[in-house]
């Protein structure tokens, strides 16, 4: 997949962090070095009548890529292929989209996991770059984290950046599926499928934040198709290559900075004594 990561002055020489385009022997020298491994997972969907399909895979990658490129210089990060197979089963009524079953998503993860730790990773950061998969993401992460000797953590660029994306959009409180945020992203990595054709024309979906959402602070499940006509949400002739520029790169020091925070791959603690109320815990 081709790059569109701004190249730091100092990068002409940078190690490679691609884990595709690495050598078995370089990865193997990768994990004795405790380099984290970045697992992005994403999704193939409908993203409205002006983006493409690849976008919430292309944009993951593209984040994921220019995070480890900051943090390589104080700890070794490799980034492994984008799982682009996600959750998107809310998007299937428009076409386009390739979905999982939760049963199948939770068994790729979770031999993907397996095969970082068998190869001596213990650090893993899986990186998620659609809104689909993140509960399910933070429920496979509660599943193995007991079970595999790694220190697992789950991110999605979206909130881990949080506030640093929102303050570069004009009347949206939030990224939105294909709407400002997305498409100003993409204007940069692959700005020649974006259509721009009509883009004031396409609006729709404004309220999308709320169409998973029921009473306070209540879940229901509902397909896209409630909140908008033609798959996308927000307002997408607000985007503007120089917003994407500037969101990849703040998306870009948040996961990068989660990376290098020492508390992040801290081990658990055990706060236990030896024993309650005279009866010893069981070890």
């Amino acid at each position: 997949m081709a790059h569109c990561a701004k190249q730091e002055e100092n990068m002409s020489h940078a190690a490679e962090i691609d884990w595709s385009r690495l050598k078995a022997h370089e990865l193997r020298a990768l994990a004795a070095q405790n380099a984290v491994v970045i697992l992005p997972i994403a999704s193939i969907e409908q993203h409205g009548p002006h983006l493409p399909v690849m976008t919430d895979t292309r944009l993951g990658f593209e984040v994921n890529i220019r995070a480890a490129r900051r943090a390589y210089a104080t700890r070794p990060v490799v980034v492994a292929p984008v799982v682009w197979s996600g959750l998107s089963e809310h998007h299937m009524p428009y076409g386009g989209t390739l979905t999982l079953s939760h049963a199948t998503f939770r068994a790729v993860l979770r031999d993907l996991i397996d095969s970082l730790v068998r190869h001596g990773f213990r650090d893993i950061l899986i990186s998620n770059s659609h809104g689909g998969n993140q509960v399910a993401m933070q429920q496979i992460c509660d599943e193995l984290s007991p079970q595999v000797e790694a220190t697992l953590v789950a991110t999605t660029y979206v909130t881990e950046a949080g506030e640093s994306l929102s303050q570069h959009l004009q009347d949206q409180q939030g990224v939105m599926h294909a709407g400002e945020a997305e498409t100003s992203m993409m204007m940069v990595c692959e700005p020649d499928l974006v259509d721009t054709s009509a883009l004031a024309e396409i609006t729709d979906g404004m309220d999308g934040g709320r169409f998973l959402k029921a009473g306070k602070a209540s879940y229901r499940w509902r397909p896209f198709t409630h909140v908008t006509a033609n798959g996308m949400a927000g307002n997408p002739a607000r985007a503007t290559a120089e917003k994407g520029e500037a969101m990849l790169e703040a998306a870009a020091d948040a996961l990068a900075a989660l990376i290098l925070d020492p508390q992040t791959w801290a081990p658990p603690e055990d706060r236990r004594g030896e024993d309650t109320m005279g009866v010893p815990f069981h070890r």
